[in-house]
């Protein structure tokens, strides 16, 4: 026969209970008590997948890796692409390399952090016309700069440089050219860095990308302008560190688009002609395009406004672009007067005028989408 057992009384299956429930609760209080560890796999991953940092590293280190195999491979093809002048086909070229980079750095980390290369701000409703806004707006922007230079005696214009066919056929060339840089330009800046910075940065990593900018700046005898990169790192340090101690809701994107817009002008310090306030307006610029992704949701005006502006001022005006006078424009213009507000050697972006012009572009973006994007907001949020 089995043995007979006998239940336990309440009382006695309430004590075993409490103190079952008080170990458990020493258990618990002791291992709050120890650090967690951080192990190897921490260090790389988190919430959101890959850390920002390796993110960006690692899409700097593919990039410069691509864009050294694609220009051995272009240079080996043609030496002469090293001495080339300011042509459409040599911009076309040129231009083309870096983007086939980005595409494959990008391409690279959108596998690793498992998102579609459209991810990084190429997605959002009404794309092609944003990009066709952006196109008209660029251009119209940039005839307006212009005029008022001409108006205040600052540029002058010259005869017509091109006739019949060959109008058509450098207009084209230069769009195609201008197109890519574009995609380059906003697809690095605008597209993965605003994306990936916005998903992991805060004030205390966005001032450390941009002092460590300036302090490059200082310390190195490269390129021009540098004032026009202090400019825009103190023009956003109070906005930024008034967000983070408010700490409001979205303000990685800002602090992203603080950081990605001094960087953006840092890159223009190696133009050559460049002076400060040209350095300025190209940041300046930037974070106009970082605002065009937050009320359009995503990077297509950007790219389309970048595209126009650069194509009025090459292609149509023939002033010079960011330092850099071009082969085949249809318009001829020059310079006069103090290069304050004629630009000098760097262009209409390196004149005063730019600056109001600037404020211009924004106004017209938000008067565009501002509304509207406020309106799909306060709709999302039931107010």
């Amino acid at each position: 026969m089995e043995p007979v057992t006998r239940p336990a009384a309440p009382e006695e299956q309430q004590g075993y209970d409490a103190a079952d429930q008080a170990a458990r609760d020493g258990m618990a209080a002791s291992s709050a008590d120890v650090p967690e560890e951080h192990d190897f796999y921490w260090l790389l991953m988190g919430p959101q997948g890959l850390r920002v940092a390796w993110s960006v590293l690692l899409f700097w280190g593919l990039y410069r890796v691509f864009l050294f195999l694609l220009g051995a491979i272009a240079l080996g093809l043609d030496p002469a692409l090293l001495n080339a002048d300011f042509s459409p086909t040599t911009a076309f070229v040129l231009e083309l390399i870096p983007l086939l980079a980005i595409l494959g750095a990008g391409g690279t980390l959108s596998r690793i952090e498992h998102r579609r290369l459209m991810d990084y701000n190429l997605t959002g409703p009404r794309r092609t016309l944003h990009f066709i806004s952006g196109l008209a707006t660029g251009f119209a922007v940039l005839s307006v700069l212009v005029g008022a230079m001409a108006w205040g005696g600052w540029v002058h214009f010259g005869p017509v440089a091109l006739r019949g066919t060959q109008i058509a056929q450098y207009g084209a060339l230069w769009a195609l050219a201008f197109l890519l840089t574009g995609f380059f330009e906003e697809g690095s800046f605008r597209c993965y860095l605003q994306f990936t910075l916005t998903r992991g940065i805060n004030f205390w990593w966005a001032l450390g990308m941009v002092g460590a900018m300036c302090l490059g700046l200082m310390l190195s005898a490269k390129g021009q302008g540098a004032w026009g990169v202090y400019a825009a790192a103190l023009l956003g340090l109070i906005p930024c560190w008034l967000l983070h101690r408010a700490k409001a809701e979205g303000a990685g994107f800002w602090q992203a688009a603080w950081a990605t817009s001094t960087a953006f002008g840092y890159f223009h310090t190696g133009n050559n002609g460049e002076n400060w306030i040209g350095i300025f307006a190209a940041a300046a610029i930037g974070f106009v395009f970082c605002v065009s992704v937050r009320v359009t949701g995503s990077a297509w005006w950007a790219i389309g406004c970048h595209s126009a502006w650069d194509w009025a001022e090459t292609f149509f005006y023939g002033t010079a672009d960011s330092g850099l006078a071009a082969k085949g424009h249809y318009l001829t213009t020059s310079p006069s007067g103090s290069a304050l507000w004629s630009g000098g050697a760097d262009g209409p972006e390196g004149s005063l005028l730019v600056v109001p012009v600037i404020l211009l572009l924004l106004a017209v973006l938000l008067a565009l989408y501002g509304r509207r994007t406020a309106a799909a907001q306060a709709a999302s949020t039931g107010n």
